[in-house]
């Protein structure tokens, strides 16, 4: 068991790969493997758990739904929730719900909240999920989710759902774009802290913006191998945003290794590198 005193890093950003996870992906499980060309092989929770105990790290678990636009019900959250009550040292939960059952949705956050202490909701998509943030309909959700004090994440820029097909499985790039959708709910519920999950390009200079001018919403780095990632995206986070930039993986997209590695050969000063890695999660959650 890792002690909070013995942590190098949280990642913030991680998909579970349970058979009840992966097969709630339905077609896109193919589709993204195929795509960025990679399988993506079952792996248990405990698996997960001792993977990230090995480097001394915390992790995000993230869950979604989309039943509503795909016709498949999303992995239950309880199996999230269990998953923190049993290796509380590793994981934190974040729930997944589908933003057009409404108040379906919310009583869900609700229980989750009650049941099992969940740490946040997401991960939303907003391409994949077929909506848009600022739509009205959808404030409910987000003023309980800043009632409650959980941190919800928005996936932000290019979705990998879709991606390589013919009209892109019919998901639009541009409901992820964070100026105006993400930015107009960050200006409406100051006190709800967001995570723009992933540099977000192609609109990655709107979502620098966008973190600079509100301070209740974080960027993730996830979704990128670090040698990748565009120069103003690196200036920014070892600069002006220094405090609201977190250490994603995506896993299992990237290996931590990998990310850790790449991450280790960029320009950052070691104060950045620090709060990335893991104080600003830490203040996030309240580790």
């Amino acid at each position: 068991m890792t002690r909070p005193d013995e942590l190098v890093a949280i990642d913030v950003h991680t998909h579970p790969q349970t058979e009840e996870f992966l097969a709630a992906m339905g077609k896109r499980h193919q589709q993204m493997a195929k795509h960025f060309g990679r399988e993506r092989p079952a792996v248990s929770f405990a698996e997960q758990a001792d993977q990230y105990r090995e480097h001394r790290m915390m992790a995000v678990i993230v869950n979604s739904d989309s039943e509503t636009t795909s016709g498949i019900k999303g992995a239950p959250n309880d199996l999230l929730g269990r998953a923190q009550l049993d290796h509380p040292d590793v994981f934190l939960s974040f729930a997944g719900i589908d933003p057009w059952k409404g108040e379906a949705a919310i009583a869900e956050i609700r229980r989750m909240h009650g049941e099992y202490g969940i740490k946040g909701v997401g991960e939303l998509n907003a391409s994949r999920q077929k909506f848009l943030p600022n739509d009205r309909r959808f404030f409910p959700i987000w003023e309980a989710c800043a009632e409650l004090g959980l941190v919800v994440m928005f996936h932000s820029g290019f979705p990998g759902a879709g991606a390589g097909t013919p009209g892109g499985g019919g998901y639009r790039l541009e409901n992820a774009r964070p100026i105006p959708y993400l930015d107009d709910v960050a200006a409406e519920f100051p006190e709800l802290r967001i995570i723009s999950a992933h540099p977000a390009w192609p609109w990655h200079l709107e979502n620098l913006a966008m973190v600079w001018h509100k301070s209740n919403v974080y960027l993730d780095l996830s979704g990128w191998a670090p040698k990748y990632l565009p120069p103003e995206v690196v200036r920014y986070a070892d600069s002006l945003i220094t405090d609201r930039v977190l250490f994603g993986s995506d896993w299992p997209v990237m290996t931590v290794d990998r990310w850790m590695d790449e991450f280790a050969e960029l320009p950052f000063k070691p104060e950045s590198r620090q709060k990335i890695l893991l104080d600003n999660a830490r203040k996030l959650f309240g580790i």
